[in-house]
């Protein structure tokens, strides 16, 4: 009997979740693990053609998924996001920030307040407001998980990597402050560090072979992740499998933090 309630612990049958960035990369595949343990799920991009057909490819799948264009970096398109996906499934359970920007690749002195100011209201700000939004909808629904999808840049800042390292440390202390304050209305949040994973945001360090091998050299997994190594973990965080957990980060990072 324990084993069958443990395992109805990762069910998210009924549950509305919403991923932002979520058209490739780590985003999409934590929108397929949501999807293939229950949930309905509100898949986000930029552009609603990539998004749509992401959603194809769910569809085919018998994935119960809805497709909706939005700017993370524009506020009104969050707001019409929340208000979209409560119109669509009735209320949200479950958030996964995870749309983030990187636009440069440059020492810190040489970065101007104009991309601090971008890269903070994509990869922090957005999260921020993303979150309050949906606090109502979970409140009503007595409960919901909210997972950021920060960096193990956020704890070991890399040359040339420093604004993100910034953000991703943001966000780390944003899922405390959140767990903190919204313990009492049963809202969970909680963070996933990934390391080096294979994605288009990410192919100007993998593609390098010199910081590919020093990358796989200084760990104890000697390899980069791939997505799908970060959708089970957001699934358990996602569901009441996880429900003594909040404001913990969990790093997916091959040992990177312990080389």
């Amino acid at each position: 009997m324990s084993g069958d309630r443990i395992k109805k612990g990762f069910d998210l049958t009924g549950k509305v979740a919403i991923v932002t960035g979520a058209s490739r990369g780590i985003g999409e595949s934590i929108a397929r693990g949501l999807a293939e343990f229950g949930a309905k799920v509100v898949i986000t991009s930029r552009s609603q053609e990539s998004i749509d057909a992401i959603a194809e490819n769910f569809y085919k799948d018998g994935f119960d998924v809805h497709p909706v264009a939005c700017h993370v970096g524009d506020e009104s398109n969050l707001h019409q996001l929340v208000e979209n996906a409560i119109q669509k499934y009735g209320g949200i359970d479950i958030l996964i920030n995870n749309a983030a920007t990187n636009p440069v690749y440059s020492p810190i002195e040489e970065m101007s307040g104009e991309l601090f100011d971008k890269m903070m209201n994509i990869n922090v700000k957005a999260a921020f407001t993303l979150s309050n939004l949906c606090l109502k909808s979970m409140q009503i629904r007595s409960g919901g998980s909210i997972v950021h999808i920060s960096s193990v840049e956020g704890f070991k800042p890399s040359a040339g990597l420093s604004l993100y390292s910034v953000n991703k440390a943001a966000l780390i202390m944003l899922a405390k402050a959140q767990a903190k304050e919204w313990g009492r209305y049963n809202v969970r949040s909680n963070v996933i560090c990934p390391g080096l994973v294979k994605t288009k945001f990410s192919s100007a360090l993998w593609k390098n072979q010199k910081v590919l091998d020093h990358w796989n050299e200084n760990i104890p997994l000697n390899r980069m992740a791939n997505p799908d190594e970060m959708a089970g973990l957001a699934v358990f965080l996602a569901s009441g499998a996880s429900s003594y957990c909040t404001g913990t980060t969990f790093t997916a990072d091959g040992g990177y933090l312990i080389s």
